[in-house]
């Protein structure tokens, strides 16, 4: 399993915040992770939604994810007790950090590629992720959603993107590999 973050997945990963990486441990998940000025071209410190193209469809994608399916480290402080099973990793974790939370627009917006953080360029995107991830069954992909930020300005755009994840993003989506977290 790998799991691409920032800080916020840091602590949730840390034995000494949310426990995350001794639960995944605990549960047989040879856990690695990515974190700031990971891999290549320092791909690691991309990981806004407006990266993930980057990291999944763009030109240089099949070099990111070569490192990435073949990523064996530990870039924050968790417990890891299993011997590496070798291989490449089959699950892939990612999220955005809470700034990605300060989404502009309307809740209601559709899907339609634009520039920025916007509810509308936001969907347009992860909608354009399933056709990569439709052509790697072999992996499981999970979208885990970004932590809310304390203003509340954007707020009810951040929650309906999220809910927009959990509840539509998948409609028609023939695959059983891709998975959100919230």
């Amino acid at each position: 399993l790998i799991f691409i973050h920032h800080s916020s997945g840091e602590n949730w990963l840390a034995d000494g915040h949310g426990g995350l990486g001794r639960a995944l441990d605990r549960n047989n998940y040879f856990a690695s992770d990515t974190n700031y000025g990971w891999g290549p071209d320092g791909i690691g410190d991309r990981t806004d939604i407006v990266n993930w193209p980057e990291w999944f469809t763009g030109p240089e994608s099949g070099k990111y994810l070569k490192a990435l399916y073949g990523e064996r480290g530990q870039n924050a402080p968790y417990t890891r007790t299993l011997a590496d099973p070798g291989g490449e990793n089959r699950i892939v974790l990612f999220k955005s950090c809470c700034p990605n939370s300060s989404l502009e627009g309307r809740p209601g917006d559709p899907p339609a590629r634009g520039e920025g953080l916007t509810v509308s360029n936001a969907k347009a995107i992860y909608r354009e992720l399933l056709a990569y991830f439709g052509t790697r069954p072999d992996k499981l992909f999970v979208v885990i959603t970004a932590p809310p930020l304390q203003d509340g300005t954007h707020a009810a755009n951040a929650r309906a993107f999220n809910t927009w994840l959990v509840r539509d993003w998948l409609a028609g989506y023939p695959g059983k590999n891709v998975a959100v977290f919230d």
